[in-house]
């Protein structure tokens, strides 16, 4: 599961780079690698970073449930312990 996180979040990060290329320059870096914004290979490039986008989504909810998780004492007291 980890590794299928780190895939989306490069792939994510290569998306939104190439936006930014995109939004200053008016190039498509997937495009020109790849033969165009049509090309089979441009158009499965962009399919990838919308599914890495997706699953990004889905995992949201677990980010949230796993910090809240790391913060229930482990102890059984519910008394602050005394760090001196």
């Amino acid at each position: 599961m980890r590794t299928t996180t780190l895939i989306t979040q490069i792939l994510l990060i290569v998306g939104g780079l190439n936006w930014l290329l995109v939004g200053l320059f008016e190039w498509d870096l997937v495009a020109a690698l790849f033969g165009g914004q049509t090309a089979a290979l441009s158009k499965i490039v962009y399919i990838l970073v919308g599914l890495c986008a997706i699953w990004q989504l889905i995992k949201i909810p677990s980010l949230y449930e796993d910090r809240a998780s790391s913060h229930v004492s482990t102890t059984g007291s519910t008394r602050p312990t005394d760090r001196t």
